[in-house]
């Protein structure tokens, strides 16, 4: 089988959803935390990388400390962890993985359920705490899932596919109500001017940090973008896009080696000097101290 991992642009591997490790080939797998288990061969998960598809951990023990963009999370049996696409994260080499593992990739869902699920909530926080009652639900919804899975001699691919689906959906609509349950959440699910700028700012802005042009792009106008923006999340529209670029250039800086001048090119600054400046100005560090303080 061809090898299908991106060495992207930026240096940091990403890994294709596995699969051929899917039962029946569908575009998802359920089943047991472990040892030895892998996205792919060349992969040592202990790394930085990107994988192009969702995971959903449900611990069974812990603690579990595991790192995604540049935040060490610490997991207690009964918490979720859920990575999404393009997130840059790491296992932990000391903590011991163990309970159930959720993988799917993006266009296995169809686009309502896809909106509906929050799949691109890049928003929301990785680790989640279900209380009692909604722990008992999300595992009995994964539970569901996964039998229906494994079972693969009942139904027809095409029938098995379509219940996996109707099953995941169930299980991501109670994940994306936990995860949405926060006052700040709450708020920034229901504002769809927020969501629509949010989106377009995690398409474009390695090109595009003008508020005004998102503004004209989304057809809204600047004052009405702001007050989303604000309510939302209580920053400016600039703000909110500076914090996404000096993510990505934190996440460049630190896990790879380009050279500085073209971190800053990949996060739109074509001049070295003006990107410095901004790293600078937004997290009192130049770019290569930033950088030696994690080498």
């Amino acid at each position: 089988m061809a090898d299908r991992t991106i060495q992207g642009g930026d240096g940091i591997r990403t890994f294709p959803f596995p699969v051929e490790l899917s039962v029946g080939g569908v575009g998802m797998q359920v089943g047991p935390m472990g040892t030895g288990r892998t996205w792919h061969a060349d992969a040592p998960l202990e790394r930085v990388h990107r994988i192009d598809f969702h995971v959903v951990m449900l611990f069974a023990e812990g603690p579990v400390r595991h790192m995604v963009d540049f935040t060490e999370h610490e997991a207690m049996a009964g918490d979720l962890l859920w990575i999404r696409p393009g997130q840059v994260h790491r296992f932990s080499r000391t903590s011991e993985y163990r309970g159930t593992v959720l993988t799917m990739q993006p266009g296995f869902l169809p686009r309502a359920t896809v909106e509906a699920t929050g799949l691109y909530r890049y928003d929301l926080p990785p680790l989640l705490r279900p209380d009692p009652a909604e722990l008992t639900g999300l595992r009995a919804a994964l539970e569901h899932l996964r039998r229906e899975y494994e079972d693969t001699a009942t139904l027809p691919l095409s029938l098995h596919t379509a219940v996996l689906r109707h099953s995941l959906t169930a299980f991501l609509l109670r994940l994306a109500h936990l995860a949405a349950s926060s006052a700040e959440s709450v708020r920034q699910q229901s504002d769809s001017t927020f969501t629509l700028f949010r989106d377009a700012v995690e398409q474009d802005f390695a090109t595009n940090h003008s508020v005004s042009a998102y503004a004209d792009a989304l057809g809204y106008s600047r004052r009405t973008l702001v007050r989303a923006v604000r309510a939302a999340t209580g920053e400016t529209p600039k703000a909110f896009i500076d914090k996404r670029v000096v993510l990505e250039a934190k996440r460049l800086l630190a896990h790879t080696d380009l050279p500085i001048g073209r971190v800053g090119a990949a996060v739109g600054f074509p001049d070295a000097a003006n990107f410095s400046k901004f790293f600078h100005q937004h997290t009192d560090l130049t770019p290569a101290a930033f950088r030696a303080e994690l080498r």
